[in-house]
């Protein structure tokens, strides 16, 4: 009985983490598209209103976000009482569930400050940026407790990382995946206040010394992600090397495979202006992408044998 208990809080965890990359990206649609101020300056109501009366398309776009994500937040606090239910107190499972509900927490404040602040719609405001990194770090810490806990309910071992320098160079490439992810929502943010009307155009905006920040720091974010990117394929080549299971090389394989594909991505959406598909497209892959580089890390580093099974249940 127990095995079935674990193996459908599997698949709910596994489910919680899909949806809540969903709701992502429909926060990115929300932004892309201008519609960050179709419920006016009120959280958590809409324009003033709990359901609003004769919407427009802004409004739509907004509010079905909010309702989104007013749904993922029930749903990892129903994770949350789940693995408190199945494991015992400190169990990995039911620790990353913990942190997990603190993020989306989190998450929700930062949406709100971003509405109750104005930092919506065409407002260039450089505070706007700041709120838009920090709404991103979060939503990638949020995603990695999410895998984690999915991780340890699938039957993955508790993770142990390294010390010295191996424990430095997991920390290094993580906080650049970080640091890549920020810039590239503030560029996002950049292509949709300041859309250039054609690449050399483009191009002109971004070495112009007088343009808005935003659009400067669009110069820098394909350095970032380039440089970021060697870097993790580094990683992976020395942690995928033979003699690792092949799930390991599978994963480390993957990784790479998605380190091109952004790249490619990225180039496209210089090239082509930055459109919508593109944004969406380009942010998934950065979601999955940082979900990879989570699992490998728990794959390669697993904790001693001797360590009790992330899989006990609370006594009866």
């Amino acid at each position: 009985m127990n095995g079935v208990k674990h193996s459908n809080f599997s698949r709910y965890a596994w489910a919680v983490l899909a949806y809540n990359v969903f709701v992502i990206l429909l926060g990115a649609f929300v932004r892309s598209s201008g519609s960050g101020a179709g419920c006016g300056s009120h959280w958590p109501l809409c324009n003033g209103e709990v359901l609003p009366q004769a919407p427009g398309i802004a409004t739509l776009i907004e509010f079905s976000h909010r309702l989104t994500s007013g749904v993922a937040l029930l749903l990892v606090g129903g994770l949350l009482l789940w693995a408190r239910r199945l494991y015992a107190a400190g169990q990995p499972a039911r620790v990353a569930a913990m942190w997990s509900m603190g993020f989306i927490v989190v998450e929700a404040l930062v949406g709100a400050a971003l509405v109750l602040l104005q930092l919506t719609g065409d407002n260039p405001a450089l505070l706007r940026g700041g709120v838009i990194a920090v709404h991103l770090a979060n939503t990638l810490l949020l995603l990695g407790a999410l895998t984690l806990c999915a991780w340890h309910a699938a039957g993955g071992v508790p993770v142990q990382l390294p010390k010295g320098a191996p424990a430095a160079a997991i920390w290094l490439g993580t906080g650049l995946l970080v640091l890549v992810g920020s810039s590239g929502a503030i560029t996002a943010l950049g292509d949709t206040l300041f859309p250039a009307a054609s690449l050399s155009a483009g191009l002109q905006q971004d070495f112009d010394p007088g343009a808005h920040l935003f659009v400067r720091l669009r110069i820098w974010h394909p350095v970032l992600a380039i440089g970021t990117g060697l870097y993790i394929i580094v990683l992976a080549r020395i942690w995928g090397l033979e003699g690792q299971p092949a799930a390991v090389r599978r994963a480390a394989l993957t990784l790479i495979v998605v380190v091109g594909l952004q790249w490619v991505g990225g180039t496209l959406a210089v090239l082509l202006l930055a459109p919508l598909w593109i944004q969406i497209t380009h942010l998934l892959m950065a979601d999955v992408l940082w979900i990879l580089w989570v699992l490998l890390i728990a794959a390669v580093h697993p904790a001693p044998v001797a360590v009790t099974s992330s899989r006990q249940s609370v006594p009866a």
